[in-house]
């Protein structure tokens, strides 16, 4: 069956009055021809822009906006990794507000939004590369934005000092598997101890890779490789402090963006929950709250991931000072903790995937736990999950806004729940 074509559009040249600022970081423009989302522009510009589609770039700033700044970065525009960095502080900080605000005011939930939280610390611990191999060798970079071409990038102003050089480690890293695949990702994590990597879409390891990481592992003096999240080559087990614990990571495994991020989140968890002597963790990961909780706690810990739960459960194994912390592999997303179950605790932890937790929340609306804490990075999914709690008799008693991917469209929010 042949593939269906994909629709031509003529592309047209606009000008535009920028009305205000979207969901993802856009300028939006009402126009007789429909609403347009224009990146990088600002409300009360003037602009002109090339329509293809649904798709729109910006030409010129015709007429700029006072609230415009310099950017940080001389690849922002270009670089698809932010979105507003053109914006001064106190209006970005609004924007990211207000995405909260209206997401819950979708839901009809009338509750104060705290102001943002500025969560980034010292940068992101974290960035993914893409190298893409060519003839003389490969470009190792960001997606260029709205677009599949790599942007071949030398540093990165958002992210921690210990990966300034990352792109020279990505293009080391991906060099020895240039002959078996015409392009891989390159996962690198800054650890408390060194950098912790996972290249994918290498294929097969083959003797000679193995040999040649190695090698790169001496010269950058890389903790841990691994390849597709299996461990290639571990000098020294990477570490991140959580609380009490050193927590060996699993490899390639989900972590908060900063470390600025996951204390605070933490801190927020942890302030509305305490007293409480039982808790759940659910969507645990590797622990950043159950360790921190069971300094004060009785926590049992629920993921589905089991290479997480692993990383837990050897955490635990060598920390002094916890209360008993039971790690356990249970998929939430179909397998939700039933509300009998539930009734033993005096307090519940949330912070599920992007797609929310609409389940575990119905549980909980059945259960008697009096105090929830919701962590979340979608502000759709929180608002929904927060008006199945509030119709079900919970209290939202307070929304807190926190940034730790900063510049870009993303927030996190913690809201605190009791009845």
């Amino acid at each position: 069956m042949p593939k269906p074509r994909r629709r031509k559009f003529t592309s047209v040249e606009r000008t535009l009055e920028i009305s205000g600022l979207g969901r993802h970081g856009e300028g939006m423009a009402e126009h007789e021809s429909g609403r347009h989302f224009v990146p990088y522009c600002l409300p009360g510009e003037t602009v002109r822009a090339t329509i293809t589609g649904k798709t729109s770039q910006l030409e010129e700033v015709m007429v700029a906006s006072p609230d415009r700044i310099e950017a940080i970065c001389p690849s922002f525009g270009t670089c698809g990794g932010c979105a507003v960095q053109h914006l001064k502080q106190d209006h970005y900080r609004a924007w990211k507000r207000s995405v909260v605000e209206t997401a819950l005011r979708n839901k009809q939930i009338e509750v104060p939004v705290e102001e943002l939280l500025d969560a980034h610390g010292e940068g992101r611990r974290r960035v993914t590369l893409h190298a893409k191999f060519i003839k003389g060798g490969a470009i190792c970079g960001l997606m260029k934005s709205n677009s599949h071409d790599l942007l071949d990038l030398e540093t990165c102003p958002i992210l921690v000092p210990e990966l300034t050089n990352v792109t020279t480690v990505a293009q080391a890293l991906s060099a020895p598997f240039a002959s078996a695949a015409n392009q891989v990702d390159i996962q690198v994590t800054a650890a408390d101890n060194g950098l912790d990597c996972d290249v994918r879409g290498a294929g097969k390891m083959t003797y000679d890779a193995q040999v040649a990481l190695a090698s790169v592992a001496d010269e950058f003096d890389i903790a841990r490789i691994s390849i597709a999240a299996d461990t290639a080559l571990e000098r020294r087990r990477p570490v991140i402090r959580m609380g009490l614990a050193d927590v060996v990571p699993a490899p390639g495994g989900f972590l908060q963006a900063t470390r600025e991020g996951e204390d605070t989140l933490s801190r927020l968890a942890l302030d509305h929950i305490a007293g409480a002597k039982t808790v759940a963790d659910l969507y645990c990961g590797v622990g950043p709250f159950a360790l921190r909780a069971a300094e004060n706690a009785t926590v049992t810990a629920y993921d589905s991931n089991e290479a997480a739960i692993t990383s837990l459960t050897n955490a635990i194994r060598f920390t002094k000072g916890l209360k008993p912390l039971t790690p356990r592999k249970q998929n939430l997303s179909s397998d939700a903790v039933y509300h009998t179950d539930l009734n033993v605790y005096d307090a519940v932890i949330l912070d599920p995937p992007r797609a929310g937790a609409l389940h575990q929340v119905r549980e909980l609306v059945d259960s008697k736990v009096e105090r929830v804490v919701s962590i979340s990075c979608d502000p759709a999914s929180f608002a929904r999950d927060a008006e199945i709690l509030v119709t079900g008799g919970y209290t939202l008693e307070k929304v807190v806004p926190v940034d730790q991917f900063k510049y870009s469209s993303h927030v996190e929010i913690v809201g605190c729940f009791s009845r």
